[in-house]
């Protein structure tokens, strides 16, 4: 009852709301008050002038498979209803919110969903103006088509939604296209196609960049959700380490990840776990997990959950027989010495490049130092620092990739990096004769003195990592069921 009288809404009108609620089910998110979303959308329509900005939601869930609402969505407005419609106009600054009508047959069976008509609720807890019937949207967008030639702004770019990042949306769409018995258009192509058919004296604009450019730099409150990410990121990463042992299958350590993931509360897996043991490292998205880990494997392990609509992206080497030999041991210590130079060489005001060339400097000396038993491994350290010095060359060159509402965020930025700003560094040093690949990832943000690791209480020192090796592990403790 509180939460409504913050919100200054009349208790009596929500009854029979609160009556058909489900217990614990809160019809709205409580990670960001109306006020964040709503400045959101003023930024939007700083950024399209008189035009309009329509955003669709994202479509019902295929299979028994809970709704999750799509990152550009979700990041306007909040709402989490499928089928829904987001209409920005930016010459009169108003926000409208388009829903199915409410079924009630499905809500008895599934627990609330907001529909059009919560339309009271919705405007007080969103912050939009209004709220309709997904059927008037045609009438509304036919009023404004009056008067001849008018911007729309429509994202371009595939939607984001469970554990996809763009990258992946677009290998999706492409691979459908490329298949002769298939060849859909995708969803946005799609609408596109139809408010320009309906419409023809709209002038259709991309809105992605917009919205892209919106989310480089985080608020307050994303970052308070990145960093739990983080941190259960790292909790599943440190049980790893107790419970990885010669005989333990990838997908056992990938079910251990994902309870402590779900244990505290996390809404989903930000992407498909990267347990890749022995010579599967060698793949950089190697995903089947099913693998019986040796005597002598190094273990890749690189997972993160969804918290919120916020996501990580943390890595960490694992030696599966518990201590690293010598020869994994000497890699590793000039791989982190390395890796080491590059985040103390992280701060705001310093472009990519510049980080990189005073990296490089260091990587040098440690390179020169660096004692190698044998010439194949002194081949492939040179060949890491020659690789990082290469990309140091470019002005368009990346420590690594955003993270944000994706794992592999949004964003093109190539200046210098400002607070709010949050993403990886994940440097790969490879011998491949030996099908080794040692790889760490971190998550940083840029602050307004400095950057944060933000997952550095992740051990990564080998000793650090080996002294938790010697801890029993949850897999250990709670066996699988061998009875078939």
């Amino acid at each position: 009852m509180m939460l409504l009288r913050r919100f200054g809404i009349p208790i009596v009108l929500f009854i029979p709301f609160l009556l058909n609620a489900q217990v614990g089910f809160s019809p709205f998110t409580t990670d960001f008050p109306p006020q964040e979303f709503s400045q959101r959308r003023q930024n939007v329509m700083k950024a399209i002038g008189d035009g309009l900005a329509l955003i669709p939601g994202a479509a019902s869930p295929q299979g028994y498979t809970r709704f999750r609402q799509s990152n550009e969505f979700y990041y306007l407005c909040g709402i989490e209803s499928p089928h829904a419609y987001l209409l920005i106009d930016g010459a009169v600054k108003r926000t409208s919110l388009y829903l199915p009508h409410r079924n009630e047959g499905r809500e008895r069976s599934e627990g609330k969903l907001l529909s059009a008509e919560d339309d009271s609720l919705i405007r007080h807890l969103a912050g939009v103006d209004a709220v309709y019937g997904v059927e008037l949207l045609a009438e509304h967008l036919g009023r404004f088509a009056r008067g001849g030639e008018k911007n729309v702004y429509i994202p371009f770019q595939p939607a984001e939604g469970f554990a996809m990042s763009r990258d992946l949306a677009v290998r999706y769409n492409t691979d459908v296209a490329s298949d002769p018995w298939d060849g859909r258009i995708p969803r946005e192509a799609q609408f596109i196609r139809l408010v320009q058919s309906r419409f023809p004296q709209f002038a259709i604009r991309d809105l992605s960049p917009i919205i892209d450019e919106l989310r480089l730099i985080k608020s307050d409150r994303e970052i308070a959700l990145i960093r739990k990410a983080t941190r259960l990121s790292g909790l599943s990463l440190m049980e790893g380490m107790r419970s990885a042992k010669p005989g333990v299958y990838e997908y056992e350590l990938d079910a251990m990840a994902k309870y402590i993931y779900y244990r505290n509360g996390a809404q989903g897996e930000a992407y498909y776990s990267l347990i890749a043991s022995g010579p599967n490292a060698m793949f950089g998205h190697y995903n089947a997990g099913k693998r019986r880990m040796e005597e002598g494997d190094l273990l890749l392990f690189d997972f993160a959950p969804d918290v919120g609509y916020y996501m990580a992206d943390v890595t960490r080497m694992i030696p599966v027989s518990g201590r690293f030999n010598p020869a994994q041991r000497e890699l590793y210590s000039f791989y982190l010495a390395c890796y080491k130079a590059i985040l103390k060489a992280i701060k705001p005001g310093k472009t990519a490049q510049a980080i990189k060339q005073e990296a490089v400097k260091e990587m040098r000396k440690i390179l020169a130092g660096a004692k190698l038993s044998k010439p194949l491994y002194r081949r492939a350290c040179e060949a890491f620092v020659e690789r990082y010095s290469d990309g140091a060359e470019s002005q368009y060159t990346s420590l690594g990739h955003w993270v944000g509402m994706a794992t592999h965020d949004v964003g093109k930025f190539t200046g210098p990096l400002r607070p709010g700003m949050v993403f990886t560094i994940e440097p790969a040093l490879v011998v491949r004769e030996e099908h080794i690949n040692i790889r760490l990832e971190d998550m940083v943000l840029i602050t307004n003195s400095g950057s944060e690791n933000m997952s550095a209480f992740v051990p990564m020192e080998a000793e650090e990592i080996e002294n938790l090796m010697k801890e029993e592990g949850m897999v250990q403790r709670y066996p699988m069921d061998k009875s078939n």
